[in-house]
């Protein structure tokens, strides 16, 4: 006489059509012993084994609400933050080399001491001119901040006078005018 039945197993993985990592599912005895336990996909589940993946699962719930307040605040801290970025650029604007994700994580790590990973920042393509920018940064599945950008012309690389001065001074132009 053969024993069936059902008994639970905690999954130790994903497993499709079953359930998530950590889930507490009810399968079939051999289901549980020839597939899922030679695969190290479950375990079989005591009570003492259920009240300690609870346990973990309740924690873990903890940790996330204080990561989400954490990551809240950090938010606000990049909201007002505006990056000046120095960069080489011919006349036209356009910048020798690009401002890139990593860039702007490491200035951010280097002015506000925040990690952000580069794979966070929300660049569609590097920076490649002049100007202000506003970049969205994931911070956590549902809080977001926008990071304010502006690059600007480097110190040292000298570029042209009329780039710099593109409208002439109102004395000058009632000066001309005068001694035409």
């Amino acid at each position: 006489m053969t024993r069936t039945g059902s008994v639970k197993a905690i999954l130790l993985v994903d497993v499709e059509h079953l359930g998530h990592r950590g889930d507490v599912v009810s399968v079939a005895r051999g289901y549980l012993r020839n597939y899922l336990q030679p695969r190290h996909l479950a375990e079989q589940a005591s009570p003492a084994r259920i009240a300690e993946v609870e346990r973990v699962r309740a924690q873990r719930t903890r940790q996330e609400a204080k990561s989400v307040d954490e990551a809240r605040e950090i938010a606000k801290v990049i909201d007002r933050t505006v990056l000046q970025i120095p960069a080489r650029s011919g006349p036209d604007g356009r910048l020798y080399g690009s401002v890139t994700s990593a860039d702007l994580a490491d200035e951010v790590w280097r002015t506000r001491k925040i990690r952000i990973d580069r794979r966070k920042v929300r660049l569609d393509e590097p920076i490649k001119a002049l100007g202000d920018y506003l970049i969205e940064i994931d911070l956590f599945p549902e809080v977001r901040a926008n990071l304010r950008v502006s690059v600007a012309q480097a110190e040292g690389f000298d570029t042209t006078a009329t780039a710099v001065d593109a409208e002439p001074a109102p004395a000058a132009t009632a000066a001309t005018a005068a001694a035409e």
